[in-house]
C-alpha cells in the first residue's frame, strides 16, 4: 500500500487528483450556495479557503513531483491546511450542537487585510447565513460534519503519503523475495 502512495506522489497524476478533488468540493459548495440557495456562514468560508489550500498544495505538488523537497513542502502546505480545516469544521460542528450565546461565529470573516478574500471574490467568500443553522442533512449529518469526515479522510491520505515517502521504490526491476 505505502507503494502505491509513493509512486501516485512522484507522479503528476497523484497531485492533479488532488486538485481535481478539491475543486470538485468547492464546486459541489458552490451548487450548495447558489444552487440550493443555501447561505454560508463564516465558518463555511473559512472551510473553503482550507479547501483552497489543499489545492495549492496539489498545484505546488504538480510542479515537480520527482523532487523530494517539493513533494515534502507540498505535503507541509497539505498538513497546514487540511489540519486548519479540520479544526475549523470541528469547532463548526460545536456551533451546531451546542448553541448558545456565548458560543457563535462572528457574522463578519476576520481575513487579515492583505488579503481581504471576502472583498475580493465575494462570490466564493461573502458569508450570509448563520453557523449554528443547520440547512441540509444526510444520513443524520449536517454538512459541516461532513466537512469533518472529508477533512479526516485528506488527513488519512496526506499522513500515508508521507510516511510513504520513506519508502524506496525498486526501479531496477528486480524481483524481490521479500518486500
Amino acid at each position: 500500500m505505502l507503494k502505491f502512495f509513493k509512486t501516485l506522489s512522484v507522479q503528476r497524476s497523484g497531485w492533479l487528483l488532488l486538485i481535481i478533488s478539491a475543486l470538485v468540493l468547492e464546486g459541489i459548495a458552490l451548487y450548495f450556495q447558489y444552487g440550493m440557495e443555501l447561505q454560508p456562514c463564516v465558518m463555511c468560508v473559512y472551510e473553503r479557503v482550507a479547501l483552497f489550500g489543499l489545492a495549492f498544495a496539489g498545484l505546488f505538488g504538480l510542479i515537480a513531483p520527482r523532487f523530494l523537497i517539493v513533494r515534502l513542502l507540498a505535503l507541509l502546505i497539505g498538513f497546514v491546511s487540511v489540519v486548519k480545516g479540520l479544526l475549523l469544521s470541528l469547532k463548526h460542528v460545536d456551533y451546531q450542537l451546542h448553541p448558545a450565546p456565548w458560543n457563535q461565529c462572528s457574522y463578519l470573516p476576520e481575513f487579515p487585510q492583505t488579503l481581504p478574500l471576502d472583498k475580493w471574490f465575494p462570490v466564493l467568500f461573502q458569508p450570509t447565513g448563520s453557523c449554528e443553522n443547520v440547512a441540509w442533512s444526510f444520513l443524520g449529518f449536517s454538512m459541516a460534519q461532513w466537512i469533518v469526515v472529508m477533512f479526516a479522510i485528506y488527513l488519512l491520505v496526506l499522513l500515508l503519503v508521507l510516511i510513504s515517502q520513506f519508502k524506496r521504490l525498486d526501479t531496477r526491476g528486480r524481483r524481490r523475495l521479500f518486500k
